[in-house]
């Protein structure tokens, strides 16, 4: 009994063993089958599967952060364009350093007196008979009798000056101005105009050319195109108003090595002689019209004035037949410019003859406007006291005021045409001349003094004046 129960006891706890085991297979079973349905979306109930949605786009913050990209993009383009402007200027000169223009300065002149032809033949035969016996007349006769001059020396005679004109035009250039326009059919073109220019200074960076812009005051750009054809950009330095007479410059960059060894600088002589009348010349640049021509001559006057605002300029006439649109310069038989080529002064009796404003006298001016400076204004016409007025009207010594230009500094200091100034500054003036030196060597804004002699009713009356100087 005992051995059965025992079995059936056994047998019991095996069955429920059993059974244990099985129902934790089925809960492991159950449990893989949960986790399963978690991840299957399939298994699992409809109110338990998610939909994963994309987040809708925001198309106005979109659309903002796109214009503020973009604005910061052209913000930062404009101070990276503007940094480069403000430094490649720095860094190129740091990096390739230019020389400083030089200041351009031409040597001062008084009035001297040319010796004449006969005075020069005169000394030569006094050297001689220093150097030899005394001639018989009979000899000086025989040795005349064998001087000839047919036409192989005058031949010779014109080689020489024809060598002499190519020397002086290698500091000769055609000035050209190009302007932009439309014909009948609207096709644009362009428009050029021609003057003779001459090259008077090199200021260590550019070279500084002279030339007469009244044929080319309306070009957009200017070229110049020296003695050996080659052509460069040239840029307007200063020009004055009452001339039409500009200074250009051409860097000396843009000018190759053959061309520099080409040209040369004009030498500037003098137009301040007394004996100017009879003096040989050549007139060289444009003085036909064309280009590269050149006409032989004599000077014929010089004591004729031009009478233009705060300056006085001599005029040089001569027996050359040229075009009325003439530009370029006398030389003399040295080479050395001697007058700039303007025919807008002419009188119709003049016609064609050529005329040239003296070199002496337009020295200042080109000096002024070579260094880019500017000229104080006064604004008056004047003219040296005759001899005879001071002796037999009792006019005083000085510069005489012809007229005073409208709204002038002169004006608004109250000087008056007939006034005679005859100090400034504590300098004495003595003539017009003077006059225009104190002006020329001030500057724009400075206070002058000046004392000036004004005819009343018991004859001329001492006054004093306070100017401040305008700009020209």
């Amino acid at each position: 009994m005992k051995n059965c129960d025992a079995g059936q006891k056994k047998g019991t706890v095996n069955t429920m063993a059993d059974d244990n085991i099985k129902k934790e297979d089925i809960e492991e079973k159950t449990e893989k089958v949960k986790e399963q349905a978690e991840y299957t979306p399939s298994m699992q109930p409809d109110f338990l599967r998610e939909t994963i949605k994309q987040k809708p786009v925001n198309k106005k913050k979109l659309l903002r952060r796109t214009l503020i990209t973009a604005i910061m993009a052209v913000v930062f383009g404009i101070v990276a364009c503007l940094t480069f402007l403000i430094l490649e200027p720095v860094i190129n000169n740091w990096l390739y350093p230019e020389e400083e223009a030089q200041e351009v300065q031409f040597p001062e002149e008084s009035v001297t007196e040319e010796m004449s032809p006969e005075d020069m033949l005169t000394e030569d035969a006094i050297e001689e008979e220093s150097e030899s016996a005394e001639l018989e007349d009979k000899q000086i006769a025989e040795l005349l009798s064998q001087v000839k001059f047919g036409l192989d020396e005058y031949q010779l005679v014109y080689n020489e000056l024809s060598n002499l004109a190519k020397d002086v035009n290698r500091a000769l250039v055609t000035v050209t101005g190009v302007t932009s326009d439309v014909d009948w059919f609207n096709n644009t073109y362009e428009n050029e105009e021609m003057a003779s220019g001459v090259i008077v200074a090199n200021n260590g960076r550019a070279m500084l050319i002279l030339v007469n812009t009244n044929h080319i005051r309306n070009a957009e750009r200017i070229v110049v195109t020296f003695c050996d054809q080659a052509q460069a950009e040239a840029e307007l330095v200063s020009k004055d108003a009452s001339t039409g007479l500009a200074v250009l410059s051409v860097p000396l960059f843009s000018i190759s090595r053959e061309t520099m060894d080409a040209i040369t600088l004009a030498t500037l002589g003098s137009s301040n002689i007394n004996n100017l009348a009879g003096t040989p010349v050549i007139a060289l640049g444009r003085p036909t019209g064309v280009s590269n021509s050149l006409c032989y001559g004599f000077i014929t006057s010089s004591g004729m004035t031009i009478d233009l605002v705060d300056s006085a300029y001599k005029l040089l006439s001569t027996d050359i037949q040229g075009s009325r649109n003439a530009t370029g310069v006398l030389v003399n038989l040295k080479g050395a410019v001697v007058g700039i080529i303007d025919n807008s002064y002419n009188s119709d009796d003049r016609g064609n003859l050529i005329s040239a404003y003296g070199i002496s006298e337009l020295k200042k001016t080109i000096t002024k406007m070579s260094n880019n400076q500017e000229r104080a204004y006064l604004g008056i016409h004047g003219a040296d006291v005759p001899q005879d007025a001071q002796q037999e009207s009792g006019v005083p010594q000085g510069a005489y005021i012809v007229e005073i230009e409208m709204d002038s500094p002169a004006m608004s200091a109250g000087i008056q045409s007939g006034d005679v100034i005859t100090r400034i500054n504590g300098t004495d003036i003595t003539n017009y001349n003077e006059l225009l030196n104190e002006l020329y060597n001030a500057e724009p804004e400075d206070t002058m003094t000046i004392i000036l002699m004004r005819q009343g009713m018991d004859g001329f009356q001492q006054m004093r004046v306070v100017v401040t100087l305008g700009t020209m």
